[in-house]
């Protein structure tokens, strides 16, 4: 009998909440709080939290933390504005941290 294979996962390393497809990377080159991180075009089963703005590696930008929603750990960021040109392609995107997510169907 042929095994029935879904999408491959990404999913919360704390309680096991589904959060990310991998088919949505964009790119597996991003730095997080923690290390490295990945840069998302979508998630779901996450809270975003209140905008700020963030210094980081890369500029000034706004950005608002995402949590876990059965769990309500922080898992990363959505970028709600870059400031620099060169960087507005992540607006709307998603850095999950590679430490706070765990594959699944894989």
């Amino acid at each position: 009998m042929a095994e029935v294979v879904g999408p491959r996962l990404y999913s919360c390393y704390n309680c096991r909440n589904n959060v990310a497809l991998h088919d949505d990377i964009i790119s597996k080159a991003f730095q997080g709080r923690n290390g490295r991180a990945f840069l998302f075009s979508h998630t779901t089963n996450v809270v975003v939290g209140p905008k700020e703005d963030r210094q980081l590696m890369t500029g000034l930008h706004t950005v608002a933390d995402i949590y876990c929603c059965d769990c309500h750990e922080v898992l990363g960021w959505k970028y709600e504005r870059a400031y620099e040109e060169t960087q507005k392609y992540k607006e709307g995107k998603f850095i999950l941290e590679k430490s706070k997510i765990v594959k699944e169907n894989w």
